[in-house]
């Protein structure tokens, strides 16, 4: 119960126990008036009056004693209300920081706790007919608060159905956080991921991260099979992703990722294949997410790819597809451009790109500035460490 919520439950008692008392000065004064009334009538009515003056006067002495009662006992209710009023704010930390179940038991023994029931008036005969409209609002209103209380215990029961997605959001977030570990802990996530397969393998969220975690996990694995396998894996659960959500950029951007890690072990043929998936899934997810710098990273490593691809190659594409793909270094520039504007110092592997593109289109002083930045960048990762290595050779070359 909060604070305000007593304030007004004691205000409110007291606010009935003065209304009671305003009843009790009117029937007095009632009472008064009919005495005097009495007073003045004829002695045509001798007979009759003192019988009906007895029967009014008992009456309302009945209705007088039940009144009294009542408010005797609101009495007693509101000093129990502010006896617990000093310990509600403690009552209700102790509640939030969870106690046992057994201190929250002997907790609702207190005054603050009760469940409202019906008074039971002692010594005051029972009326069964001729119910005051007082006493028929007061039993409404203890119903009424029954209700409640019982409403409020049927939503704390539906709570625990919400588990689940509460503990899916929980597995997201640690799979997050070791994703963006620099180190060996970084495949974890794919453990961790495995361990729950069976609870959220229905999920976009959870496949497209689990598909990323396979590609965590070729990243830093040694064996030739283990890391085809990953990649086998991780294709496969991207793709599962994208059939359940079609709208998941992350599920585009990693499918189209471990397509391009299977182009690695695959056959000629197959690697051609895997390039258009790349390309058709990578543009998929810049349009359903503009803003993504590794979208474009990639696109630019796509798009310089194939204008470094020879005569021969582009023949293979276009006997086995129809169509061979076409991009320039110029659509590759454009691209690393994009990542470096979205997100500034994006990564080492992008000035080593631009570097690349700047040198082949005979700028070499550009292509130098780009070495520098480059430079500037510390070796953090797996793949920081292979940036330096075609770093070196690129600064050897201009």
């Amino acid at each position: 119960m909060a604070q305000a919520d007593s304030r007004a439950l004691v205000l409110g008692a007291l606010a009935g126990a003065a209304g009671i008392s305003l009843a009790i000065v009117y029937f007095r004064k009632v009472k008064a008036s009919d005495g005097r009334v009495r007073n003045q009538r004829s002695f045509g009515d001798h007979t009759d009056g003192p019988l009906c003056l007895q029967t009014g006067q008992a009456e309302v002495l009945d209705r007088l004693g039940a009144l009294i009662h009542c408010v005797s006992e609101l009495k007693e209710e509101v000093k129990a209300l502010k006896d617990a009023l000093p310990h509600l704010q403690d009552n209700v930390r102790d509640q939030l920081r969870g106690r046992s179940a057994e201190d929250i038991s002997a907790r609702r023994a207190s005054p603050l706790h009760r469940t409202p029931t019906r008074r039971k008036r002692s010594g005051v005969p029972t009326r069964s007919e001729g119910q005051s409209s007082e006493e028929a609002e007061s039993e409404g209103g203890y119903i009424t608060a029954l209700t409640d209380s019982e409403e409020d215990e049927s939503d704390d029961e539906r709570k625990p159905q919400q588990e689940p997605v509460d503990e899916l959001m929980a597995l997201l977030q640690k799979a997050d956080r070791l994703h963006s570990c620099n180190g060996p802990e970084k495949a974890q996530g794919l453990s961790i991921l495995l361990e729950r397969k069976e609870e959220f393998d229905q999920r976009c969220q959870y496949l497209w991260r689990l598909a990323r975690a396979y590609a965590d996990a070729h990243d830093f694995a040694s064996d030739h099979l283990e890391k085809k396998s990953c990649a086998e894996n991780g294709k496969k659960y991207g793709k599962e992703a994208i059939s359940i959500n079609p709208l998941c950029a992350e599920g585009h951007q990693w499918y189209a990722i471990l397509c391009g890690m299977l182009s690695d072990y695959e056959s000629v043929q197959n690697k051609i294949k895997n390039g258009y998936l790349f390309k058709d899934h990578l543009d998929k997810a810049i349009e359903l997410k503009p803003e993504d710098p590794l979208s474009y990273y990639l696109l630019g490593r796509w798009c310089y790819a194939v204008s470094q691809c020879t005569w021969i190659e582009r023949k293979i594409a276009a006997t086995l597809f129809g169509e061979p793909p076409s991009a320039t270094v110029q659509d590759a520039l454009q691209n690393f451009l994009k990542a470096e504007e979205i997100s500034p110092k994006y990564s080492k592997f992008n000035y080593v790109f631009l570097a690349k593109c700047y040198k082949d289109l005979g700028q070499r002083s550009v292509a130098q500035q780009m070495c520098d930045a480059a430079s500037t960048i510390s070796v953090v990762t797996k793949e920081d460490e292979e940036a330096q290595k075609e770093l070196d050779s690129l600064v050897a070359s201009l």
